[in-house]
């Protein structure tokens, strides 16, 4: 059910239904959402249908609906995280954050069908009207729209109908399972569990030649897998039926596709396994392995990860790169592809699973029915989307969410709806008076949607131009990921907008020329999110440092804590570094407090067996300032995340500065004293409201534009010199 805009010739121009779960509350909802945008490695694919994974999706819905304790019970090591929090931030600020976190809005699904509506530029083979099966949670969702990455989808076969094809994804977890399980012609393997997975995985099994007996306490289940080409079914007498079954040999192997808490099925496996058999879980069971059992047979135990090779790489998932072939046979979209094959070839026949069907406008009807609202017995359930009837759908990307409001001398668009924009900027942003918030734009409707309508904004989009094309905004927030900052500072200085960016402003020097060049012919203001010198902390320090009468040495301490390697973060194109994207934020803060800009440059990493991926984090820099000062800053994510972030140490004319975390700071010496304590301010508060504050009057730049380029060139040279081991000079 599509929720037509307006008409263009005989073109529907459409915004879009998607069944979306709040994580806080549990309540699941239909939402009219902007289509999302496409982008360079994926498509956008109108949706045919697509296939709730009941075991999957039941157990995610369920766990929303939780209560708060019940949530903490099951995340011991957030909780841990939330205390430390408490303690830095206070209790108030923690619970904002908590709660930001916890109001993000679920997509729900990760198996669909649909046709090809917009290819991106990088991707090949592939052309508008294409049948398509998709996969992966957070891009074929249950939704009228979903951009997918290249590799996770694939072409359907002719004979494949889009209901089959729907549930792909689900069947190439079974196919996994399969492989892990390795079976060669003629042997037997037993499937316990007999839902989706295993009665996939016993027809995928009989397609391979295998002799397959099926176990379930469900005598329905058993039935239906008999139906399906099971050799031996039961729902009770599972050793003894095996044991004649394997002629008292065992079987060869074992595929666990239950669901359950207990270790019964593991135990069990062990016992009617065969002697260096083999026994491999796709479910979610109980996994205290029985050493007895498993050592004197020798058995392999082996987990099967979700759909195969690609899951989690977000190399693979994400950017589009695939494995080689000849090593990597059968990557996730392989095992889709054949998964197709076997629904074509009548191997697998999904129809005679699927219990239930729902049009998209009572799509909801179906979480009843997961969450035992509505009594019926059900396994395959598929969502639709109506019947194409040949007219061309003009994906909409903006829906309005509230009136317009009263005309500002600030007026407002925001562009991301990550976890720091959601947590920290939005809130902040909240609080400033005398501004109008009308757009929020990130590249998917779900969280925007259900964001904007709580805060205020006048309608959301996924297009950052639609923002950009709007003469009433005269003022973007950027707080989209790091790639993107530079060029989105630029379009907006273009549009004759004001600029507040996240930081970092640039990831290398051409990005940073083309801001220098946008500034020099564009009267817009721009500031950088360099919080750190509005904290009330840093104007102690300034105002108590302005005195000295010589240079000063400093001594600032990041405990910055680890970052999983493989996160954007670290990738030098999207994330550029923590050196580029975060240590800008301390060079900024003491060049402020000395009121000094950095002069020349110096900085060595770790060395070790893992050189080169703890040199991304684990630094010594220290910088010249321009009045003769000397900054050493020990940037390092090897230690706890139970010690403070930041601790700055100012020596300076028989005097002492020290500042904790933006907790507390105290001077001493022959400059006087000074004290500060309370809890954690990093001046995002102040920041804003510096910014704003320069639009509405028309001030000038509250960061003076060379001292944030100077920063930024300083965070270059940083990289440069870890490699060179030099001293750089800065020549901005």
């Amino acid at each position: 059910m599509f929720v037509v805009c307006t008409t263009c010739n005989d073109k529907e121009i459409v915004t879009m239904k998607q069944i979306i779960q709040s994580f806080k509350t549990g309540e699941i909802w239909l939402a009219d959402v902007p289509v999302p945008i496409l982008k360079p490695e994926g498509v956008v694919v109108e949706t045919h249908h697509s296939f709730i994974s009941s075991g999957t999706e039941k157990m995610l819905v369920s766990f929303a609906q939780k209560n708060l304790l019940g949530k903490a019970c099951a995340m011991p090591d957030q909780v841990k995280k939330v205390i430390q929090k408490i303690k830095t931030e206070g209790l108030f600020e923690t619970w904002e954050k908590v709660q930001a976190k916890l109001d993000q809005p679920i997509p729900l699904g990760y198996s669909c069908a649909g046709v090809v509506v917009e290819v991106g530029q990088g991707v090949k083979g592939l052309v508008n009207g294409d049948r398509v099966a998709c996969a992966g949670a957070g891009y074929a969702n249950h939704a009228e729209f979903n951009y997918v990455p290249k590799n996770l989808l694939v072409k359907i076969p002719d004979k494949v109908s889009f209901r089959d094809a729907s549930c792909a994804t689900v069947g190439a977890i079974a196919l996994q399972g399969v492989r892990q399980c390795d079976v060669r012609v003629g042997e037997t393997v037993c499937v316990m569990g007999l839902g989706l997975l295993g009665l996939f995985a016993v027809q995928i099994l009989k397609a391979s030649g295998a002799k397959v007996v099926g176990f379930d306490p469900d005598a329905r289940r058993c039935s239906l897998a008999q139906e399906l080409g099971a050799d031996s079914v039961v729902k009770d007498n599972l050793v003894a039926t095996c044991d004649a079954f394997s002629k008292g040999n065992g079987v060869d192997g074992v595929l666990i596709t239950a669901a359950t808490n207990s270790n019964e099925p593991v135990e069990l496996a062990g016992q009617i396994a065969r002697h260096k058999g083999k026994v491999v879980v796709t479910g979610m069971v109980g996994m205290n392995i029985p050493r007895d059992v498993f050592y004197k047979k020798e058995l392999d135990f082996k987990l099967s990860m979700s759909y195969g090779p690609g899951r989690y790489d977000t190399n693979y998932e994400e950017k589009g790169h695939d494995y080689p072939y000849g090593y990597v046979r059968w990557t996730e979209q392989r095992n889709i592809e054949f998964f197709l094959d076997l629904i074509a070839d009548g191997h697998v026949t999904p129809s005679k699973m699927i219990t239930h069907e729902y049009d998209i406008a009572e799509g909801l009807k179906a979480y009843d029915l997961l969450l035992g609202r509505e009594k019926s017995e059900y396994l395959g359930i598929v969502i639709g989307y109506g019947k194409s009837d040949g007219t061309t759908r003009v994906p909409e990307r903006k829906v309005i969410c509230g009136q317009n409001h009263q005309v500002t001398d600030c007026v407002v668009g925001m562009i991301g709806m990550g976890n720091f924009a959601k947590a920290v900027l939005l809130p902040a942003l909240q609080k400033q008076n005398h501004i109008s918030l009308r757009c929020l734009c990130a590249t998917t409707g779900i969280d925007i949607t259900a964001v904007a309508k709580k805060t205020g904004f006048e309608y959301v989009t996924t297009d950052s131009a639609e923002l950009f094309a709007d003469p009433r905004i005269n003022t973007v927030v950027i707080a989209t990921r790091h790639d993107s900052h530079a060029g989105l500072v630029v379009k907006a200085l273009e549009a004759g907008k004001n600029v507040f960016v996240e930081k970092p402003l640039a990831l290398n020097r051409d990005e940073l020329e083309a801001i220098k060049q946008a500034v020099q012919i564009h009267s817009g203001i721009l500031t950088v999110g360099f919080n750190r010198r509005f904290s009330p902390h840093a104007k102690l320090l300034r105002d108590y440092l302005a005195k000295k009468t010589s240079p000063a040495v400093v001594n600032y301490r990041i405990n910055a804590g680890h970052i999983p390697y493989d996160s954007w973060v670290h990738d030098p194109i999207k994330g550029g570094g923590r050196i580029i994207g975060e240590v800008c934020h301390f060079i900024d803060f003491v060049s402020y407090i000395l009121s000094a800009m950095p002069r020349t440059v110096q900085a060595c990493s770790v060395g070790g067996d893992n050189a080169e991926r703890q040199a991304a984090d684990n630094v010594s820099i220290n910088i010249e300032y321009s009045d003769g000062s000397l900054a050493n800053f020990i940037y390092t994510s090897f230690g706890s995340r139970d010690h403070p972030k930041e601790q700055g140490e100012i020596f300076v004319d028989e005097s002492v500065c020290l500042m904790k975390d933006f907790v507390s700071t105290e001077c001493f010496g022959k400059l006087g004293r000074k004290k500060l304590k309370g809890k954690q301010s990093k001046g995002f508060q102040e920041e804003f409201l510096a910014f704003f504050s320069a639009v509405i009057n028309k001030h000038q730049h509250p960061i003076p534009l060379d001292e944030i380029f100077v920063t930024t060139e300083a965070t270059f040279l940083v990289s440069e010199a870890i490699k060179t081991r030099e001293t750089l000079l800065i020549t901005q």
